[in-house]
């Protein structure tokens, strides 16, 4: 397996056959309408990370080929599966149907902490819009809602960040 520094990785380009070797986990993300290109870029760099099976960009915001997303994501938005989709509810109803187990990430009366779920495979792990959050119609089609619990004066924590915790967590039970 390559295994690159960021400088290293924004000159990379892994050819089919690197590609080929790495086990892809059956972990999804979609991103809900994420606003912030370096979030965007972090999530794909996030994905690569964790050798995510695919990334959905759903409904408004920007997608690769994009240089702020590239800069972010520093190449990897150029070999991580991903695939835009003009709706988050109907993406997620798309995956439940061939029984992918939906989580989301989001502060809610019926969200468990992190450190107390256990997911199933394959899973998809669904992180929103930086501002208004992930819909309700979404959140009424989780099968887990998940939080991290905010300790300080600041009540939420960055799209990529949150998305981190928990996949690292959903690779715990791998």
């Amino acid at each position: 397996m390559i295994q690159l520094n960021s400088k290293e990785l924004r000159k990379s380009e892994p050819t089919n056959s690197d590609l080929k070797k790495i086990k892809r986990n059956p972990i999804y993300l979609v991103l809900d309408r994420i606003i912030d290109t370096y979030n965007i870029g972090s999530l794909f760099r996030l994905a690569d990370a964790i050798a995510a099976e695919k990334i959905y960009l759903c409904g408004d915001m920007e997608y690769p080929p994009s240089s702020r997303i590239h800069k972010a994501a520093v190449g990897t938005e150029t070999w991580v599966p991903w695939k835009k989709t003009g709706s988050t509810l109907k993406t997620i109803q798309g995956l439940k149907k061939i029984n992918i187990q939906i989580i989301v990430v989001e502060q809610n009366p019926r969200s468990i902490s992190y450190k107390d779920f256990n997911p199933n495979f394959p899973c998809a792990i669904v992180v929103g819009n930086e501002t208004g959050g992930i819909d309700t119609k979404i959140i009424n089609k989780a099968d887990i809602i998940v939080e991290l619990p905010m300790f300080g004066i600041n009540k939420s924590f960055n799209v990529w960040g949150s998305a981190a915790v928990v996949a690292y967590k959903v690779l715990e039970h791998l």
